[in-house]
């Protein structure tokens, strides 16, 4: 296996102005729920290691919907990162940063989105080489606001922020020049999950492209 990754960070953030933070409890609502989101134009899915059925889940859409890229959300130490390798992730989104969990992913050719909430968490993921990071939770750590005041010593950081981001304050962070794309949940309602409104899930994906930049 090569362990160049198959997209690279800055790729992954720049497919879709949106990257879905998907948490999912039922394996049957895997695959249509990825095709509902390739419909609507966002390929670039984070599965987050948040429940029980998310390995087989990813296991799914990588085997049954080859036009989605699956990677694995809420990555939180090597061997989630390999146990999301092993399900076919092809990148990796972390809640925070571990220079081993960096490593786990270079080891594994998973592309990866370090989590950050602090200047220090920056320059500790910039010395390990990733300059494309999530800001998180970012309403929670400061917003908007908070990422002008980093564009300044992190001039050469792009961010994907994540937490507490709606289609409703998507546009503010989408404005920022450090700003690729946010992680948001609300276009992969549970409601919609549970009921099979596939429909609903590929509006939403559609609704997230006039927020492109």
């Amino acid at each position: 296996m090569s362990n160049a990754p198959a997209f690279t960070a800055l790729q992954v953030m720049q497919d879709a102005p949106v990257i879905p933070v998907i948490v999912l409890n039922d394996v049957a609502h895997a695959v249509p729920m990825a095709r509902a989101l390739v419909a609507g134009g966002v390929r670039m899915l984070e599965v987050t290691l948040r429940t029980p059925q998310a390995l087989a889940c990813m296991e799914a859409i990588a085997r049954d919907v080859p036009e989605a890229v699956v990677g694995a959300g809420t990555v939180r130490s090597k061997a989630d990162a390999q146990a999301a390798a092993n399900a076919g992730a092809r990148f990796a989104v972390s809640p925070g940063y571990t220079s081993s969990v960096g490593q786990a992913c270079r080891d594994l050719g998973l592309s990866l989105l370090p989590g950050v909430a602090t200047g220090s968490e920056i320059m500790m993921a910039q010395e390990d080489g990733f300059t494309q990071l999530k800001f998180f939770p970012a309403m929670q750590a400061g917003g908007p606001a908070m990422l002008k005041a980093w564009s300044g010593p992190f001039f050469d950081v792009k961010f994907c922020p994540t937490g507490g981001v709606t289609l409703q304050n998507a546009p503010e962070f989408l404005a920022l020049p450090n700003v690729v794309c946010v992680g948001g949940s609300w276009i992969v309602p549970a409601d919609a999950m549970v009921k099979g409104e596939w429909d609903k899930i590929t509006q939403l994906a559609k609704d997230t492209q006039a927020l492109r930049k």
